[in-house]
């Protein structure tokens, strides 16, 4: 199983950008979904995720209203819609699978299962 994230890069306050994870080896279906970032110095944090189900979404406070997580089953590719970028956002951004997280724990790093490589996000003020 490999999840390939992108379309990180360099931004300026208040533009936008849009990130892929697309998954080989394995569908998204029956699967958590998240997406985490770590900034340097800090813990790695969760950002969005999509519930097994497919039929939630989960957003840490600081982004609810600027970022949006979405699923694309005919290309197995899940996406993070990024808008208001602010200089906090600046991360490496990281995409995880899970099969048996439940809704409480997809906020947690360590009930993933499968984690892409991350793709740099640096936001300019």
């Amino acid at each position: 199983v490999q999840l390939q994230a992108s379309g990180g890069g360099l931004v300026q306050a208040g533009g936008s950008l849009r990130l892929s994870c697309e998954i080989s080896g394995r569908t998204f279906r029956g699967h958590a979904v998240g997406w985490f970032r770590q900034a340097p110095g800090k813990d790695r944090e969760f950002v969005a995720g999509i519930t097994r189900t497919g039929a939630g979404t989960i957003y840490a406070d600081s982004v609810k209203g600027r970022y949006t997580i979405y699923m694309d089953s005919a290309k197995n590719t899940v996406f993070l819609e990024m808008k208001n970028l602010k200089f906090e956002d600046t991360a490496v951004y990281y995409c995880a699978i899970g099969a048996r997280i439940i809704n409480s724990a997809i906020t947690l790093p360590a009930q993933y299962d499968y984690w892409g490589q991350g793709t740099q996000v640096t936001v300019s003020s």
